[in-house]
């Protein structure tokens, strides 16, 4: 049975090591749902954080195909169980006077925040998790969605990791 995975990738920070990794990705025909690159605390190493629908067996594949990468340092698969995991959107809604106090109202209750208003337009930053995302955008979509741009998952362990 398919499933959301986490994997998270340290890799070292060199041109042309997000277009390996994507490219053996599509080569072997694996679809990534999300993907966040940053560099870490050593800017001689990225981190990644690669989510894919897979069962154990694709899962072990594709961490197997990812370990044969001279620049790949470490493969984790995150336990969803014990991360801290956040996504990061921009949502831009339609919002006529009559609808900004109550478009407000959401936006207060979801701890998010208004970062650009016009007059026939609010953009809205919320960060949080993908489900706490999901549910404010669901809520918005009666107001009119016009854009929504997403970060994509980022995860860490929870406590000291050895």
């Amino acid at each position: 049975m398919t499933s959301k995975r986490i994997l998270s990738v340290t890799v070292a920070n060199k041109p042309g090591v997000l277009s390996r990794i994507t490219g053996l990705f599509s080569r072997r025909n694996y679809n990534i749902n999300s993907l966040n690159v940053g560099e870490t605390e050593n800017p001689e190493y990225s981190r990644m954080t690669i989510v894919v629908d897979a069962d154990d067996r694709t899962l072990e594949q594709i961490k197997s195909q990812l370990d044969k990468l001279v620049e790949v340092i470490q493969i984790t698969e995150l336990d969803r169980t014990n991360i801290v995991d956040r996504d990061l959107a921009l949502i831009r809604v339609n919002s006529s006077r009559s609808q900004r106090s109550e478009i407000i109202q959401i936006v207060d209750t979801f701890r998010a925040r208004i970062v650009d208003l016009s007059t026939d337009t609010i953009m809205i930053e919320a960060t949080g998790t993908p489900s706490k995302i999901e549910a404010l955008i669901e809520i918005l979509k009666d107001f009119g969605i016009i854009d929504i741009v997403r970060t994509g998952l980022v995860a860490l362990n929870r406590g000291v990791v050895e």
